[in-house]
């Protein structure tokens, strides 16, 4: 099930969700609308490699906006950093950025119970599109969990990604290996 706007509200009044900072006009029927944060990253290498730690070169998207290229992964960052501690969080775009021609993730739309962190978006898109920091990019739906959890995400030893962080973060593929 999903949560509504009010079982979201009260998630965030007992600790079960925490969105920083938190807007009450981001709260939609039963989603929470997210913002592109003011960093973009890019990889230096045309060719990634899954087993090598691939590195980014950081863009600061600045007043006038940036203008994304077609045929170029960039990663970015929500402003909110979010929590869940009993349901599991899944990242959609907005459709008003997916009638843009913006995609914002390729397969991570779906965050782990326990996930603390900010998002970092996988974006691509059609035609060249201006986007300016701290506009909405996506929204938060979240999943009702069934059952208990013993392996939250913030407490794995093997998690990869849970360095508080406002900028986005490669992929940290090559640690599999």
């Amino acid at each position: 099930m999903i949560l509504t706007d009010k079982k979201i509200l009260e998630a965030l009044q007992c600790g079960e969700i925490v969105i920083e900072p938190f807007r009450a006009e981001c709260l939609g029927t039963n989603s929470y609308d997210v913002h592109l944060g003011k960093h973009l990253a890019v990889y230096r290498d045309r060719v990634l490699d899954a087993k090598k730690h691939n590195q980014v070169e950081m863009i600061e998207i600045q007043p006038e906006g940036f203008v994304l290229q077609p045929g170029t992964l960039y990663l970015g960052v929500t402003e909110e950093y979010t929590e869940t501690h009993n349901s599991v969080p899944f990242l959609e775009g907005k459709s008003s950025v997916g009638r843009l021609g913006i995609d914002i993730h390729a397969t991570a739309g779906k965050g782990d119970v326990g996930f603390s962190n900010t998002w970092t978006l996988e974006i691509s898109c059609v035609q060249p599109v201006r986007v300016y920091a701290g506009m909405p990019i996506g929204q938060l739906i979240y999943f009702v969990v069934d059952g208990d959890i013993e392996n939250y995400y913030n407490k794995k030893k093997n998690a990869k990604y849970n360095l508080r962080t406002d900028k986005p973060v490669e992929s940290m593929m090559w640690k599999n290996f």
